[in-house]
């Protein structure tokens, strides 16, 4: 049991993206690279080539990130459109506004793999998305941030 994969939940377009990086990275960045270090290795002494470090370099970091990618290609799970709006969950776009505020602020609820902020993508796994999951339209959730608690009211949930 302790071997399953790690679920990512993201939606059709995270996963989209993640398969076509994937591809860029071993189809196209990957042989470029080895011709690069082909090239400079036949520049001879390996110890002080200066471009043999850095491809060597790049080779681990192009490695780590198609590791990274296989992994969460391998755990994903698309998030489904419920047509739902009595409760939030994966994938639904949360109207709130912040007690003492009248600016209503919409986030998106998405997966730790797509998540972003400043698009106002947020992680199911963060403290305002977890304190988000499951409550419903006029409900209040109370989060710990860096300068206090926040309270925020559901407006509306799509």
């Amino acid at each position: 049991m302790g071997n399953e994969p790690k679920q990512y939940p993201m939606t059709q377009e995270a996963y989209d993206r993640l398969v076509a990086e994937h591809t860029r990275l071993t189809e196209i960045d990957r042989p470029a690279l080895a011709r690069r270090l082909k090239a400079a290795i036949e520049m001879g002494d390996l110890s002080e080539n200066a471009e043999y470090i850095s491809a060597k370099e790049d080779q681990g970091f192009l490695v780590g990130r198609i590791n990274e990618l296989e992994e969460q290609i391998k755990g994903a799970y698309i998030i489904q459109e419920t047509g739902s709006n009595d409760k939030v969950r994966l994938g639904s776009r949360v109207t709130v506004v912040e007690d003492g505020e009248t600016d209503e602020e919409v986030f998106l609820l998405v997966g730790q793999v797509e998540a972003n902020p400043m698009q106002g993508k947020i992680s199911n796994e963060s403290p305002l998305g977890m304190a988000l999951m499951g409550k419903k339209k006029g409900s209040k959730v109370r989060i710990n941030a860096p300068d206090g608690k926040l309270v925020f009211k559901i407006v509306r949930i799509e």
